[in-house]
């Protein structure tokens, strides 16, 4: 029979630790304040998506650099050094 302070132990560690530890937050993210703009527009014309194409417009952009950035820093890293 398992006790009940090992399985609890191990519950804690689960809540500790995200599912997936590697994962980006979107906090984290250099666009954060452009997807946040783009939440703000939504809730303020209460989901009207055609009033804030602007806002969109902006997000996506950065999300473009932003994905260009990555793929560049990772082309320069070597697999095998």
């Amino acid at each position: 029979m398992e006790s009940s302070e090992g399985s609890s132990t191990s519950s804690q560690r689960q809540q500790q630790q995200p599912a997936y530890p590697s994962a980006a937050r979107i906090s984290d993210s250099p666009c954060f304040s452009q997807y946040t703009a783009s939440l703000k527009c939504l809730e303020e014309y209460r989901s009207d998506k055609s009033k804030c194409q602007e806002q969109f417009d902006v997000y996506k952009e950065c999300k473009k650099k932003e994905r260009e950035a990555r793929l560049e820093r990772n082309s320069k890293r070597s697999l095998f050094s």
